[in-house]
């Protein structure tokens, strides 16, 4: 007896498309299940529409990551996370590639620029940490054990002070941008802290209080020229290097 309205079929349609990213996965076969079951729900009058809506909405796609060869992990993943089982884990760093076991207590999985990103407490160490899911090389559920989630547990806390998906201690960042790129700087929300103020020279100064990370140093470095960090010092000195190193690789060459 239930009936979809447009609006209603509109926003299925858009959020499955948002999604694609997981496909070859159980979410992505189960989501599909699920929208299937609810098409009989939908009026005669908008199933003519409903028809046409993969010309009408469009996600274009990122830099996705591929989840196809870690479906098991995934759906082990996802059901100790409903049961608050704890796992056991071998994760693989991205730098070094090098494999460590890790006992976890899985507390939110959040999805990141295509891609799926776990917060768990790292049990030996005490802390909650993100771990990407495509690198858990194995994970195995303990299914007869259970953890309580600490009172008040926040997944946006765990990543308030983060510029994207990794978080540590904020410092007080100051960039200044060239004035052809602080007026596109300023159409975005990038961090919840951030203040924006024209100095003399009319660069467009951007503040946060942010953790000062990898993330936060690459999307700088891809201003190139048209971005100055003028704070934290170890920050300037960090990017001022990488493109310092960038440059060295393009030498000037003669006509």
């Amino acid at each position: 007896g239930v009936q979809l309205s447009l609006s209603e079929v509109l926003s299925l349609h858009f959020g499955r498309r948002l999604f694609n990213f997981l496909e070859g996965t159980s979410f992505a076969e189960d989501l599909e299940g699920a929208i299937e079951r609810l098409e009989p729900a939908i009026s005669r009058a908008h199933r003519d529409l409903a028809r046409q809506l993969d010309t009408k909405f469009l996600a274009v796609p990122e830099p996705a990551k591929d989840y196809r060869q870690v479906s098991e992990v995934l759906d082990e993943l996802v059901t100790a996370l409903v049961y608050n089982n704890p796992v056991e884990t071998r994760y693989r760093a991205v730098a070094t590639g090098v494999e460590s076991q890790r006992l976890l207590h899985p507390y939110t999985l959040a999805t990141f620029r295509q891609g799926l990103y776990l917060f768990a407490l790292d049990v030996d160490a005490n802390v909650v940490k993100t771990y990407a899911v495509e690198r858990f090389v194995d994970l195995v559920r303990r299914r007869n054990e259970h953890f309580s989630p600490p009172p008040g547990w926040r997944p946006e806390a765990h990543i308030a002070h983060a510029f994207g998906i990794t978080s540590g201690q904020p410092e007080e960042v100051a960039i200044a941008f060239a004035e052809r790129t602080g007026a596109y700087v300023r159409e975005r929300v990038w961090h919840p802290t951030q203040t924006f103020r024209t100095l003399p020279d009319g660069r467009m100064e951007l503040r946060m209080a942010v953790a000062v990370t990898v993330e936060l140093q690459t999307w700088i470095q891809g201003f190139g020229a048209d971005a100055e960090v003028l704070g934290p010092v170890a920050l300037r000195r960090t990017v001022g290097r990488a493109l310092r190193a960038a440059a060295a690789r393009y030498p000037e060459e003669s006509a």
